[in-house]
């Protein structure tokens, strides 16, 4: 493991409020709180107070894990049990766009076609739906928010970060 990152998520919370267009917010989780993260699966609902450090923590908000990677970049995948790394045959969806790039030359001009073969499967690595230590990213949906907006909790930390 590389040193630093013992012990550490990089949470991604995407803020499901209409008036913020979708906004996500990156936190870290270590320590005590990177502990009660441990062992939760994706579809899991966390207590906001276990994401972000200090003052940037979201208490009174829920947070539903819907997604992550490990530190090699595999994402989690919902359907496959377990935090192991595992080899699955799979058609487009979750890890697999369901395409091949071919490239055309047309009038000295080289262009790209995305080509969708019906049938088209592949042998991919994914990653279980448990959160284990190998996990680097868990990515969290607002399901209940608190009583502040998530963008003036993690806004005002973000210009105090700034201004040093």
């Amino acid at each position: 493991m590389a040193t630093g990152s013992q012990g550490e998520f990089v949470a991604v919370v995407n803020d499901t409020d209409p008036k913020s267009n979708g906004k996500a917010y990156s936190l870290k989780i270590s320590g005590n709180n990177y502990s009660q993260i441990l062992g939760k699966k994706i579809g899991d609902i966390v207590d906001g107070i276990f994401v972000g450090e200090g003052d940037k923590t979201l208490s009174g908000y829920k947070l539903q894990i819907t997604g992550g990677a490990d530190k090699t970049g595999t994402p989690l995948r919902r359907d496959l049990e377990g935090g192991s790394r595992q080899s699955i045959l799979v058609t487009q969806s979750t890890g697999f766009k369901g395409h091949n790039l071919v490239f055309k030359t047309k009038g000295g001009e080289k262009k790209r076609f995305r080509y969708k073969p019906d049938g088209l499967r592949k042998r991919r690595n994914f990653r279980g739906n448990t959160v284990t230590q190998d996990t680097r990213q868990i990515n969290l949906k607002v399901v209940e928010a608190g009583k502040k907006a998530l963008s003036d909790i993690l806004a005002s930390a973000e210009s105090e970060e700034s201004s040093e």
